[in-house]
């Protein structure tokens, strides 16, 4: 598939379980396929739909949603005549175009946080390096709201209770029935680190000894001695279980972020991940490592 990025901003089963972000994109997918084999341009494929061959290119990358009329228009060109077919494209195209369970909080969600969101729901697997909070997955409500607040909690604002419930809300695709495997990797300092005060903390770790105990979620902490070595900055990968989703790799900053899928990106982050998961402690070490802190506190 041709890459969503790198990218900076400031019906089956995969489909159903799907969010409208990762619809978008097997639909073009799809589309691209059906275009390559009737062997039609881009460019002709957008004259068909009154449009340009930079809009069929975003329409098969899912960057753009679909109208009914223009797929219903690409099935023709592309010589998709069977009834059935054409309504399971049509069908995608509705499911593609449904608003996100973050719909409701869309005024506080960035535009480039939005597709995160929606990949994030779909993903299969998530591998997630951070070092300097715990990955919002595995965050309590009070840790979250000292984060969002910068340390204002006590003075959290509706703004900063709604962003701590959207958060809150992200978390229940690890107690799905067909939860992804989530595989976080920490560094130690996160840990030491005294976001919203000792009891914010214990609480804190606390959730996170809880979680080690669940079978789709595995951490490690990488010890302070082989901290910074393998990678410069925090990101995550996202996995897909359908084959027209390519691996994402998620790297934020201030103002946007980048969204790599080239395989080479994501090969190479992959490595990395898997030197940091070397340099960790284990699993089973962490759990206790975890106990040691909560002592410690």
């Amino acid at each position: 598939m041709a890459p969503i990025g790198p990218i900076e901003t400031s019906g089956d089963g995969g489909d159903q379980r799907g969010s409208p972000t990762a619809r978008r994109i097997m639909l073009g997918a799809r589309l691209r396929r059906l275009r390559e084999a009737a062997e039609v341009s881009r460019a002709e494929a957008g004259f068909a739909i009154r449009s340009s061959e930079s809009k069929i290119s975003r329409l098969e990358l899912g960057r753009v949603s679909f109208k009914p009329r223009d797929v219903t228009d690409l099935l023709t060109m592309y010589g998709v005549t069977d009834p059935e077919k054409r309504e399971a494209f049509l069908e995608m195209v509705k499911r593609s175009n449904e608003p996100g369970w973050w719909h409701r909080y869309i005024d506080l969600v960035a535009d480039w946080f939005q597709d995160y969101l929606g990949l994030e729901e779909s993903a299969s697997r998530i591998q997630t390096w951070e070092q300097q909070f715990v990955p919002g997955l595995l965050q309590t409500e009070d840790y979250a709201k000292a984060i969002i607040s910068h340390g204002w909690s006590p003075m959290a604002t509706q703004s900063v209770q709604r962003q701590v419930g959207m958060r809150m809300r992200r978390q229940a695709l690890l107690g799905r029935p067909d939860p992804p495997k989530l595989w976080a990797v920490i560094d130690e300092s996160v840990l030491h680190r005294p976001i919203g005060g000792r009891r914010v903390m214990l609480d804190e770790v606390e959730h996170l000894i809880e979680l080690t105990k669940r079978p789709n979620v595995t951490l490690q902490v990488v010890p302070y001695q082989f901290s910074g070595y393998a990678a410069e900055g925090s990101f995550t990968s996202l996995r897909f279980a359908e084959p027209e989703l390519p691996d994402v790799v998620y790297i934020e900053h201030l103002s946007g972020a980048l969204y790599l899928d080239k395989r080479s990106d994501t090969e190479l982050y992959g490595r990395v991940f898997d030197r940091l998961t070397v340099d960790a402690y284990t699993p089973d070490h962490t759990r206790q490592f975890l106990m040691k802190v909560r002592a410690e506190i």
